[in-house]
């Protein structure tokens, strides 16, 4: 009879467990039984440990085995629990000293042959694995790199089964030969199953240094200044205006004016872009915010995760401390956008499937852009738009008046003038002069929250910016009145008193002035109150 056990990982969402691998051998018909509510990939790890065993040299146990995984009551998938079980197995058979086992975490597929190939959710994993107080972990060599960033634990990256054994038995360690296609310089083949096509959903934008460039907008001076204010203060927009306006190319150029990613902010992003198979090639990890910008015919468990079995993140999610950006808003399915309701306000999202219920991170930046109508000619300068009214106010009512009021600017993005667009002395500002303006309006914010659970301005409670931070004399009466008058909801008076704050950082100010309610509430309701562009402090 022998008994080994060594430790992996079951992933939950973005989060991990601590799963104990048990191997048990008794005498009797030769057998092999994984319990522990493994999923259909993990039960098929039979199949696969056995013939990586053999083929790595050694000799499978010709004995009645059982292999647990505890807590059974946790549901477990994926392929990354096969190192944990063939070690295990090996532990119990005495090819391994058990006792060099029970310490250690260990991560990773294997092949057929014996090679240990990478798997998705390493980052998470390792972090569970801190968390639990284990310092050693076992992951495949090309993952070693993401398992580094937790800080405090002894990362080993073997290439195959028979490097981990050598190592664990004092042995001299085999030099695995280098993949065939690598050497040819064709792909990695072990590197296939890090990435799910058409998982990245504009993950692209987070690697690579060449970003779009707000100089590109020509025009759009409003726009333009309202994006400033959204990245400043992380703020909510939405671009209502006819096709060719420059609503998406204002779009992507949000995530260039916003902060590089915190240490913590990093790892949080990379666990969920691990785990969602959307981590950019050779970039381990990921240190600006991403843009995550599906199709207008995503469905509800794209964008806010599911899936079938266990949830799996979705795009409010992979846009974590980044940017949400819906083009065609207005086509999209209405129960679908309403769904990001609970997210925007919470930060983060609750899933429940049969197979279990879990939560996700999701405080990201939403970007909405829409047409005026069907056409999209409605409003313009002999546009000729021949929709019906009734049609308007269908196609509009499908941005539900409860997710606009969590949209803190609404901007109407006019078409560009032939003298703006067609001007070679133009002196537009670049991302760069932007976000250095961004930078500094949220180190304002910030030095304000210093002893506060928040860090810019969107975040903070409106009861907590109307007691704690007072504003200029006189400057909130055309908001107070906008309030009376049933223009603004209690909760767009919070949110007005939030965008007079991000605008007051920008242009300097110790506290909002009346300049800055007047642009917060033009921004906000869409009239014009009156305040020159110059004094708004747009360039």
């Amino acid at each position: 009879m022998g008994f080994a056990r060594t430790c992996s990982v079951a992933l939950v969402g973005v989060e991990g467990v601590v799963v104990e691998v048990q191997a048990d051998l008794e005498p009797g018909v030769a057998a092999f039984a994984l319990v522990g509510l493994p999923d259909k990939s993990l039960i098929e790890s039979r199949d696969r440990v056995r013939a990586a065993v053999v083929n790595s040299g050694g000799e499978w146990p010709q004995k009645k085995l059982t292999v647990g995984l505890s807590p059974a009551s946790v549901p477990k998938g994926g392929s990354g629990f096969d190192l944990a079980v063939a070690c295990a197995v090996l532990g119990a058979a005495e090819r391994i000293d058990p006792r060099e086992l029970s310490d250690l975490v260990m991560i990773g597929e294997l092949g057929l042959d014996g090679r240990v190939r990478p798997v998705r959710g390493v980052l998470p994993a390792v972090l569970a694995a801190a968390d639990a107080g284990y310092r050693q972990v076992v992951v495949p060599e090309k993952t070693v790199a993401e398992a580094s960033l937790v800080p405090g634990v002894s990362v080993l990256g073997v290439r195959s089964l028979r490097q981990l054994i050598a190592v664990l038995t004092d042995e001299p360690v085999p030099d695995e030969e280098q993949d065939s296609a690598t050497a040819e310089g064709r792909p990695d083949s072990l590197l296939a199953g890090l990435a799910v096509p058409g998982a990245g959903l504009g993950a692209e934008r987070t690697g690579g240094d060449r970003l779009p460039d707000l100089s590109d907008v020509a025009g759009q001076y409003s726009a333009r200044r309202a994006l400033e204010v959204a990245a400043a203060g992380r703020h909510h927009i939405f671009f209502l205006g006819p096709p060719g306006a420059g609503k998406t190319l204002l779009a992507e150029r949000l995530p260039g004016l916003l902060p590089r990613l915190s240490p913590k902010e990093s790892l949080e992003v990379t666990a969920v872009h691990s785990v969602a198979g959307a981590l950019p090639p050779g970039q381990p990890l990921v240190d600006r915010p991403p843009y995550c910008a599906p199709h207008h015919s995503a469905t509800m468990a794209s964008l806010v995760g599911g899936g079938s079995g266990l949830p799996r993140p979705g795009a409010v999610s992979l846009a974590h401390h980044g940017v949400l950006f819906i083009d065609e808003a207005a086509e999209c399915n209405a129960r679908v956008l309403d769904a990001l309701r609970q997210p925007l306000e919470a930060g983060y999202v609750i899933v429940a499937r049969a197979a279990g219920m879990m939560r996700m991170p999701a405080k990201f930046l939403l970007a909405l852009a829409a047409n005026p109508c069907p056409c999209g000619r409605h409003g313009t300068l002999g546009g000729g738009c021949e929709c019906r009214p009734s049609t308007i106010r269908r196609y509009r009512a499908r941005l539900s008046g409860p997710l606009m009021d969590r949209v803190d600017l609404r901007v109407a993005v006019e078409p560009v003038a032939r003298s703006e667009l067609l001007s070679l002395a133009q002196n537009a500002e670049t991302t760069a002069e932007v976000a250095e303006r961004v930078r500094a309006a949220r180190d304002r914010a910030a030095a304000r929250l210093a002893d506060t659970p928040w860090s810019t301005n969107s975040e903070v409670p409106g009861h907590e910016l109307r007691t704690r931070w007072h504003v200029a004399p006189g400057a909130m009466a055309q908001a107070e009145h906008d309030l009376e008058t049933g223009l603004l909801t209690a909760r767009g008076m919070d949110r007005v008193l939030r965008v007079a704050w991000t605008s007051a950082d920008l242009a300097g100010h110790d506290r909002p002035t009346a300049e800055d309610f007047n642009w917060a509430l033009e921004l906000r309701t869409g009239i014009r109150r009156g305040v020159p562009l110059a004094a708004a402090g747009v360039r």
